[in-house]
């Protein structure tokens, strides 16, 4: 039994559900290893043509848990949480089927990496997405710098992933990341309206369809996704993310030094 996802069957239809309510549907361990055993079952079931993935409570996915990332400080922890994170989006990704992400709320780092890996993303107007992980002395993973200059363009990732800036659906919608938005009392209904749309075509062709789309516009989508890992790796042994966690758990403006792994932190300036 899962603890972390539920699953809802409407018709063709299967709904992936972020079920951690009570932590904004912060993703730990646990959580990958059942959204991608969900993902996997929706791959497989002959009888689903469409996917849902959507979040429950008050938000699609505040992101990583912060006590997961915690026990991420080193490689050996890190590869093996980040393989199955990258086994999950990618069935979300290669499925030969729509999947649809249906977004309120905050949707941000892993939980924005989740969406992006989805064919399309249907927003609440209440969304706030983004890809903080600069600002913890992080780069966006498992695909998050990968994936996201394919849905936005180069330019407009370079910004939202430099700045870790967070972002409203309008602005979303604007810059491609939003297929539709909708007040956040018709979001479900703005979903089923493109799941309808999407039921009318053929489930083989709409499949291969998406397999040829997905090949032209990421074509170098492995070489990236393991240059990710090998700057991520780099980045966990450095003094800026060891300091972001500091600033975080101790509620203060983190002092960054851009040093490599190793080198001495400066004391702050004293007035």
């Amino acid at each position: 039994m899962s603890e972390f996802v539920s699953i809802e069957e409407q018709d063709r239809v299967r709904h992936i559900v972020l079920d951690r309510p009570d932590k904004r549907n912060a993703i730990n361990h646990d959580m990958v290893l059942e959204l991608r055993e969900a993902a996997q079952d929706a791959f497989e079931a002959a009888d689903v043509h469409c996917v849902v993935v959507r979040g429950a409570g008050r938000g699609f996915s505040a992101g990583i848990d912060v006590y997961q990332l915690g026990r991420l400080g080193g490689a050996a922890l890190l590869r093996p949480f980040r393989r199955d994170c990258i086994e999950l989006v990618n069935l979300l990704e290669e499925m030969p089927k729509a999947v649809i992400a249906q977004i309120h709320g905050p949707c941000l780092g892993l939980g924005a990496e989740i969406a992006l890996a989805c064919d399309m993303r249907v927003m609440a107007d209440d969304t706030l997405f983004g890809l903080p992980e600069t600002k913890l002395g992080l780069i966006p993973d498992v695909g998050g710098s990968s994936r996201l200059p394919a849905v936005v363009g180069l330019g407009i990732a370079k910004e939202l992933i430099m700045t870790g800036r967070t972002i409203d659906a309008v602005e979303c919608h604007r810059i491609g990341a939003a297929n539709r938005v909708a007040p956040a009392a018709e979001l479900e209904a703005a979903t089923q309206a493109l799941v309808d749309e999407l039921l009318t075509a053929a489930p083989l062709a709409a499949g291969l369809a998406k397999r040829v789309l997905d090949g032209v516009a990421k074509p170098t989508l492995a070489a990236s996704l393991e240059q990710e890992v090998s700057i991520q790796q780099t980045l966990v042994a450095t003094d800026d993310f060891r300091e972001a966690g500091a600033a975080f758990m101790e509620k203060r403006p983190p002092r960054f030094t851009g040093a490599p792994p190793g080198a001495p932190v400066p004391e702050p300036e004293r007035a």
